[in-house]
């Protein structure tokens, strides 16, 4: 196996503020020193706001899993995402954000994810169709248009060809690009009443998604009305009541909620996939090691019970969640005064919590860097699993859908790696957009296997 680390190229150490904001400018983890990768906290303050980066495994347990309230999300994530989620789960806090999740799990739990399968199993079917005998391929615009196509079927029961979903996935393509992980105005915590100045393009593609949305869900709760809706994830959360109130979502607030499903079920399933086919390819001795276990399983017939005769497979989405999880950085605020090793957080400070540092932070992991599937087997793997690995975040927060993910991040890996072989064409270099993306796309060499 590989042992050539699959880390970005700069880690700059000894570089003063204004280096610094110069790097943060061109991208988030171009400004990251070495340092960060053995701290177990890192504190920044401003004159504007004062900022606690956490490694140390207690303090992170404390703020997801022990005390979450004391720790809502920051406004910064609504400032920056409100134009295209609006007052989505995602962005929401206290009793608004539990109302929305005792509504939203139920359409999570038990069977749906065996619903949902088929609709995976069909999207996949349908991009391989697409890539037909391979090539030099673009991965990321091949996977976003992939995933794009399980969340629609998988949410409206209709593919991706269809115009409305084609054109929602455009948009989205649009607004990924040109939309911020921050905004200056946000993570200075200015007052609201002085002006963002956002992109116009993101401003554009947002409305533009919204508007489309906005149809979707207006013509199924007129087919629900009619009884002729069919029996889908969009479907079971707008008939969904909460347990405790008894109010469902209306159109508006529904909107919002499907935005953030496309967001998350799409964006950070697109970012996942395309960076483990890259890994693959960056290992041809892992890349054989799964194409030997998913050789000869019938993928246009596949059932949700076979993923589980596909443990390497699944070790390698693991790996590559660990080594560029989706959403690198999640911020919290401090609702009160608190402690945090030697320092005290006033109250309003931020709270980074950071899957990008802590997946390789170098007291936690054994060879942080490299890419090794099979270190889920050993002591060191498992600790950190436990202890150090939040790719869906954790806690009450954790996302819904991260046994769907899972799932579908093996099913798509499984049936791409048994039809092709995959070499790199280029180095990617991973920058922060709204997920972990490659700074000028992932370019692969695919092969079909048959050809081999």
């Amino acid at each position: 196996m590989s042992k050539r680390p699959a880390k970005p190229a700069s880690r700059p150490d000894g570089v003063g503020l204004i280096g610094r904001i110069k790097l943060f400018r061109q991208d988030i983890f171009a400004s990251q020193p070495a340092k960060l990768y053995r701290a177990w906290m890192a504190v920044t303050r401003t004159p504007f706001f004062s900022s606690y980066l956490i490694n140390q495994p207690d303090l992170v347990k404390r703020v997801l899993k022990e005390r979450p309230d004391d720790f809502p999300k920051s406004p910064i994530i609504h400032d920056t995402l409100r134009q295209l989620l609006g007052n989505s789960v995602f962005v929401t806090n206290g009793e608004v954000w539990k109302q929305q999740r005792r509504i939203i799990d139920p359409a999570f739990e038990g069977g749906r994810l065996k619903d949902a399968f088929q609709a995976m199993r069909a999207a996949g079917l349908a991009a391989l169709d697409r890539l037909g005998d391979g090539g030099e391929i673009e991965m990321e615009f091949e996977t976003s248009h992939l995933t794009a196509d399980v969340i629609f079927r998988t949410l409206f029961s209709i593919p991706i060809a269809d115009e409305t979903a084609a054109n929602v996935f455009q948009a989205f393509r649009d607004y990924q690009r040109t939309q911020p992980l921050w905004n200056v105005p946000g993570l200075l915590q200015l007052p609201r009443w002085i002006p963002r100045f956002r992109s116009k393009k993101s401003a554009e593609a947002a409305r533009k998604i919204r508007d489309l949305l906005q149809k979707l869900v207006l013509a199924r709760q007129e087919n629900i009305a009619l009884g002729v809706a069919p029996d889908d994830l969009a479907t079971k959360i707008m008939c969904a009541k909460d347990p405790v109130t008894g109010r469902g979502f209306d159109a508006d607030e529904m909107i919002d909620q499907v935005a953030i499903f496309f967001l998350a079920g799409h964006e950070t399933s697109a970012s996942a996939l395309s960076w483990a086919l890259y890994l693959l390819a960056f290992d041809p001795e892992v890349q054989q090691r799964v194409a030997a276990e998913v050789e000869g399983i019938d993928m246009e017939n596949i059932q949700f019970s076979q993923l589980s005769k596909m443990p390497f497979t699944r070790a390698v989405f693991r790996e590559t969640l660990r080594l560029y999880p989706p959403v690198p950085m999640m911020v919290r605020k401090t609702a009160k005064k608190e402690a945090f090793r030697d320092r005290i957080a006033k109250k309003g400070s931020m709270v980074i919590l950071s899957p990008w540092h802590l997946h390789r932070h170098e007291r936690l992991w054994d060879k942080p860097d490299d890419f090794d599937p099979d270190r889920w087997q050993t002591e060191n793997g498992k600790t950190c699993q436990r202890e150090a690995y939040i790719p869906f975040s954790a806690g009450p927060r954790v996302c819904p859908g991260a046994g769907f993910a899972m799932a579908e991040g093996v099913l798509l890996l499984a049936m791409l790696t048994q039809k092709f072989r995959f070499e790199i064409v280029e180095e990617p270099v991973p920058v922060a957009y709204l997920t972990v993306r490659a700074k000028n796309g992932i370019l692969l060499r695919l092969i079909p296997r048959q050809h081999v």
